[in-house]
């Protein structure tokens, strides 16, 4: 806490003064003849529902932590990540940069008798260039000379003056009554300004408006100099924002009752024309609230760049030093404050009010949903270290960021697609020299976690209704080859592609200890690595068991991470060692125990080329296997590294059965039972000098990859010898399905 700094008044002055300045003294005229009363209260209110949820959210987020300086900058950063944070940052100080030059032209406007003096005098258009530059630069040059303070205490001054110019304007009476060129009963020309017309205008005017309304975040750039930043950022930004709704209703209506719909388009300076001495007390009060908010933002600017430049975001460190350091006991951003100037300098050349006025909606609007977006993440992921003191709802920051974006593309989907291409590029940039900073997977992580949580809950409680739904596979594997047989990865990562999930686990053999812990968060890095590189969907980790038998009991009680009860089992061994399909059949029925469909994966040393092909073999008495097999050669090979392949249908059977098994497959694909057709499949008659061994090394030899069927009685010890008999194909899968698969 800094017992020297500013309050809360400091920061509802900054705030309230910015809010009623330029904006409203130029350009509400026009806004309310253009679109009528209703379509400038439209206006108003559509402003104050993206910048009240930003208000609450600020608040909110103010309160949750330390803030120091930097104000919306360090809000975001501490909150999304110091690259997001950065990012946001840089265009949050451009806009404020923006604005001073903003205010500064439209303070010009404010010495609008001297330049049409000139003109009547001398017929000669003066550029209002000739007061707005050199006034910039006497604001700079005190600034720069006195700091921050110097600035507050003149605030204090031309917001007293911003205030009786407001006062006297509602002491005022309508156009023709005060100059008595109408009697006071003689206005229903005005009753024609109650209405809402020209809506095809409704959001160009709105992108001139808005930076009336952006204001409330002034005080929040103060927040390095604040003596208790968590109370007055809340407290000051909260009573800015509805002081301002307020007037602005109220100025709404003073200009509807009051002018001509003529009048209001046709001159922006209407308020002058209204308010009592309005001639001196309309150009002072343009004078003041403009000076004001110019003021207001060169106060923040500089310290939303110094905070950056603070956090070593910059690629140099040169700049970074540069910008990064104050001077004097208050710490004064000198460097970042001659940038600034600078900024605005060169949009003070550019003269145009409405374009400066666009620019700047659309870096607010950015800005305003961040924070939006921020707060709906942390209500809606719940981190413990999110405990603020001042609590908004989640759907009013969600509100506020789906309307900054909708109000955004209505205003121009062009400039809005520019706006965020322009922060793509900046986050690339910055990412590309702080790669060790959070970045855009931490902002959705709290998020996810809750969502994927919740969800889990919703299937656990809905399993029953679930249990009946189309068959999909979500699997698992445990291996101790991860390394040496990639084979085994490729086809978890074929399986949980599209249709499916895959869990795999790493087996280390062994009691649990911390070495064998830290070995298993180096393999689990490396593993996960590999996968990354490979562009795999397969969910990875390690498990440390005493025995494979232990492991395997382990897995098939963990819960999928998928929200689905995992109801497959994939076994893998090398077709050339015996001895590990020992060790897989003596465990089969342990799985089978748990209600899971099995799959024993037979390795090769053979190449494996996807364009080859997928070959499936059914058998008379497959008729648990038969739907399994296939669904799970179209669900292989709905992965892209299969596109150029096909699958192929194999029936085999016994002569004496062969017409009657060719006749009932027919039937099922002539009803759409089997999404195949008759030029996928090949029968194939077996006999004594066939068997069904070589038939599939004779048709599938070159096959990327053979499923097969086995039942019950294949998996007793002295049945091993089926595994064994396809030694010239290549990697086979055999498959035994639990229950009939539906195909639909």
């Amino acid at each position: 806490m800094n017992k020297k700094g500013f309050g809360t008044i400091a920061v509802y002055l900054t705030s309230i003064s910015s809010i009623l300045g330029a904006i409203l003294f130029l350009r509400f005229g026009y806004a309310t003849g253009t679109l009528g009363f209703w379509g400038a209260i439209a206006i108003v209110l559509l402003g104050h529902l993206i910048t009240i949820p930003t208000a609450l959210a600020l608040s909110e987020l103010a309160t949750n932590t330390r803030v120091e300086g930097g104000g919306e900058y360090f809000i975001i950063s501490r909150s999304f990540g110091l690259k997001i944070g950065s990012t946001i940052g840089i265009t949050l100080f451009l806009s404020q940069a923006i604005s001073i030059a903003f205010y500064t032209i439209a303070f010009a406007e404010s010495f609008g008798f001297m330049f049409d003096w000139i003109k009547a005098q001398y017929n000669f258009d003066l550029p209002h260039r000739f007061v707005s530059i050199p006034t910039l630069i006497i604001l700079a040059f005190m600034l720069l000379k006195q700091g921050a303070g110097s600035g507050m205490r003149l605030l204090y001054i031309v917001t007293l003056i911003l205030g009786v110019s407001l006062l006297f304007l509602m002491l005022g009476k309508p156009v023709g009554i005060a100059d008595g060129t109408i009697s006071p009963t003689d206005t229903p020309h005005l009753a024609s300004n109650f209405g809402f017309f020209n809506s095809d205008k409704f959001f160009i005017i709105f992108a001139i408006c808005f930076p009336a309304f952006t204001g409330m975040t002034m005080g929040v750039g103060l927040s390095g100099d604040l003596r208790d930043p968590g109370k007055s950022i809340p407290l000051g930004t909260m009573l800015g924002t509805f002081t301002g709704l307020i007037v602005y209703v109220i100025i709404v209506w003073k200009l509807a009752s009051s002018v001509s719909q003529s009048d209001l388009i046709g001159d922006q300076m209407i308020m002058s024309r209204i308010a009592f001495m309005g001639n001196i007390v309309i150009p002072l009060g343009l004078a003041a609230s403009t000076s004001s908010s110019a003021l207001g933002a060169m106060i923040v600017a500089p310290r939303t760049l110094q905070a950056i430049a603070s956090d070593g975001m910059f690629p140099s460190r040169r700049l970074n030093r540069i910008f990064a350091k104050g001077s004097g006991k208050t710490n004064e951003p000198r460097a970042a404050s001659v940038l600034v100037f600078t900024i605005a300098l060169a949009f003070v050349a550019l003269g145009d009010i409405n374009s400066v006025a666009g620019v700047i909606s659309m870096f607010f609007l950015i800005t305003y949903g961040t924070l939006c977006l921020s707060s709906f993440l942390n209500h809606f992921g719940s981190p413990p270290s999110y405990r603020p003191r001042f609590k908004s709802k989640w759907y009013l920051s969600l509100a506020g960021f789906l309307l900054s974006v909708w109000v955004m593309f209505m205003i121009s989907p062009g400039y809005t697609f520019i706006a965020y291409f322009v922060i793509i590029l900046i986050y690339v940039f910055i990412e590309q020299h702080n790669k060790d900073q959070k970045g855009l997977v931490s902002i959705f992580k709290g998020a996810l976690f809750q969502l994927n949580r919740q969800l889990q809950v919703y299937m656990q409680k809905h399993q029953s209704s679930m249990d009946n739904e189309e068959w999909r596979p979500a699997v698992i594997c445990v291996s101790s080859h991860s390394f040496e047989r990639e084979k085994i990865m490729e086809l978890m990562k074929w399986i949980s592609h599209q249709h499916g999930f895959g869990t795999y686990f790493h087996l280390i053999e062994g009691y649990f200890s911390k070495q064998k812990y830290l070995e298993s968060r180096l393999i689990l890095q490396q593993l996960v690595g590999s996968a990354k590189d490979r562009g795999s969907t397969l969910y990875i980790d390690t498990m440390i068991s005493p025995s494979y038998t232990s492991a395997i009991a382990q897995v098939i009680q963990t819960p999928s991470i998928s929200g689905m009860e995992n109801n497959m089992v994939i076994f893998e061994y090398d077709k050339r060692r015996r001895d590990e399909l020992s060790g897989i059949l003596e465990n089969v029925n342990l799985v089978r125990a748990g209600n899971f469909d099995i799959g024993i994966f037979a390795i090769s040393e053979h190449f494996t080329r996807p364009s080859n092909g997928i070959h499936v073999w059914i058998r008379e008495y497959d008729t648990l296997n038969a739907n399994f097999m296939i669904l799970l050669g179209y669900i292989i090979m709905s992965h892209p590294d299969w596109k150029h392949s096909q699958i192929k249908i194999f029936p085999a059977s016994a002569k004496e059965s062969f017409a009657y098994t060719q006749k009932e497959l027919e039937e099922r694909i002539a009803a759409g039972r089997l999404p195949i057709t008759l030029a996928n499949i090949e029968f194939v008659m077996l006999d004594k000098d066939r068997s069904f061994a070589d038939a599939v090394a004779e048709y599938s030899s070159q096959a990327a990859l053979i499923i097969i069927g086995f039942h019950e009685e294949m998996i007793k010890p002295d049945m091993q010898k089926f595994f064994f008999e396809f030694k010239t194909s290549g990697d086979i899968l055999f498959v035994n399905s639990l229950t009939i698969k539906e195909i639909t």
